[in-house]
């Protein structure tokens, strides 16, 4: 399929709603174009578009008037496409119109205008197209986060603490992470300067009057460096931060192929609260595919060590669409979390992003069934768990979402803050991104060096892009 931009250039909400019908799509801006089999015309004309479509042996036409205020062109566009491209095609999609990474964060600011959920919703169906299901999940986390949002004070903040190490790399996997094979030498010299960071971090911190709430180590796999490197970082934390006022504190445990008890013991003996131990699957067939050197035997044994230790909060990663796995084998998995007593169940959608082994490779299986794996997902209401957080991603299979279910009480407060971007977020380590975020909801980001090697050869830079953090914090009216 091709699609043509006449005289049109705003290009971006235009090509991801047709990516959704229609793939593969090239996208073409032009002065003229002529209609012919596979074919979409946009066409801008003053203050109207024309519409124009040859797709699996139907044509179609639509013009839409842009009428001036609230609603964005490029939307009232995409609206008038979108009724066009379910014609042709006679299926809708989940989100409608939705591109958006935080469809909540939408909700939530909409309510703040019009402080009327019925008017909101109504938007949502007739701006966004967005179905009643979708609908009905933003407005169950809209309501469970409003009073943790109501509870931010301006000077709160979170710690992210990255260790981007992995025992191997899975083949979905697009993160900024390094095999511990490869790169072994590097993780001794790294620990000691995410260490120097994180003091120079919490000296500027003390020095700004910031509270400190909520703490995050993640990865990669934090556990992929040894014992006595993973308790080199968190007795850093526990000397440098007052830790009684922090609300929660995470690490990621993700991989039971590096996590043992010792490891564990130690995670627990530092004050972390929550950990999250993650099978992805329950299935040994789908972990050997996507590149997982662990067995759900060896995952069971790491849950029942970290109960052993002491953890009462434990969430566990499922991903929907790997390769090989069925319906019958997701609903597998998610009865094993279950059964298992997780505090928290995080079920993530497959995205087939350009760095994954899984796109590199282009290998290519069936997705048709993902929908029904995510609609396994109302088991969980009979166990007592919620939704409390939601994102989604641009190359998110069927247009699906990723969305973290909790029991009573264990929600996970830094993935609401991120994922909501309501509160500053200070980062340290490679591939650590800084977000400040201003009384007035305004967002600034300071990025650290991707990779572990050039946070080790730019050290120098990373202290001063902390300066430039505290200095936006002042500026913003995050700090003092």
């Amino acid at each position: 399929m091709t699609l043509y931009l006449v005289n049109y250039g705003d290009i971006y909400e235009i090509e991801q709603l047709t990516r959704m019908f229609f793939r593969p799509l090239d996208c073409i801006k032009t002065d003229r174009a002529e209609l012919a089999e596979d074919t979409i015309i946009v066409e801008k004309d003053g203050n109207v578009f024309h519409l124009s479509a040859n797709a699996n042996g139907k044509s179609a036409k639509a013009d839409v008037t842009v009428v001036p205020g609230e609603i964005k062109e490029d939307l009232q566009l995409c609206r008038a496409a979108y009724d066009m491209y379910v014609s042709l095609c006679g299926k809708s999609l989940p989100w409608g119109i939705l591109t958006g990474v935080r469809p909540v964060r939408l909700f939530r600011n909409l309510y703040k205008k019009y402080n009327n959920i019925q008017a909101v919703k109504q938007i949502f169906k007739d701006r966004y197209g967005v179905s009643d299901e979708k609908l009905r999940l933003c407005e169950e986390i809209f309501a469970l986060q409003k009073p943790i949002l109501e509870d931010i004070q301006p000077n709160d903040f979170s710690l992210y603490i990255s260790i981007p190490f992995c025992p191997s790399r899975c083949s979905y996997c697009s993160f900024v992470s390094v095999s511990i094979k490869s790169a072994a030498h590097l993780m001794g010299e790294y620990t000691d300067r995410l260490c120097d960071e994180i003091r120079y971090t919490a000296k500027k911190a003390a020095a700004s009057g910031m509270r400190l709430r909520t703490i995050y180590i993640g990865g990669g796999t934090p556990t992929a460096i040894s014992a006595s490197q993973l308790e080199q970082v968190m007795k850093t934390v526990s000397e440098c931060f007052d830790l009684d006022g922090v609300l929660e504190y995470t690490v990621e445990a993700g991989r039971p192929d590096c996590t043992d008890i010792e490891k564990l013991r130690i995670i627990k003996k530092y004050g972390a609260d929550r950990i999250s131990i993650n099978p992805q699957t329950f299935s040994d067939d789908v972990l050997k595919e996507i590149g997982r050197n662990h067995t759900t035997r060896d995952f069971i044994r790491c849950v029942k060590d970290a109960r052993e230790v002491g953890f009462d909060c434990i969430n566990m990663d499922l991903i929907a669409g790997l390769p090989l796995d069925t319906v019958e084998g997701f609903e597998k998995s998610l009865r094993g979390c279950i059964e298992l007593g997780a505090e928290n169940i995080t079920v993530h959608t497959l995205t087939l992003k350009r760095a994954s082994n899984l796109v590199i490779r282009n290998e290519e299986h069936e997705y048709k069934n993902v929908p029904r794996m995510i609609a396994k997902n109302a088991i969980l209401a009979d166990y007592g768990y919620k939704p409390y957080y939601m994102y989604r991603q641009k190359s998110t299979v069927n247009n699906l979402e990723n969305v973290g279910f909790t029991q009573f009480g264990h929600e996970s407060m830094y993935n609401i803050y991120i994922m909501e971007e309501v509160q500053t977020i200070i980062s340290c380590g490679a591939g650590g991104v800084s977000k400040v975020v201003g009384d007035d909801g305004d967002i600034e980001r300071v990025n650290n060096y991707k990779y572990p090697k050039e946070y080790i050869d730019n050290f120098p830079a990373i202290l001063k892009r902390k300066d430039e953090v505290f200095r936006l914090c002042r500026e913003m009216g995050v700090s003092k």
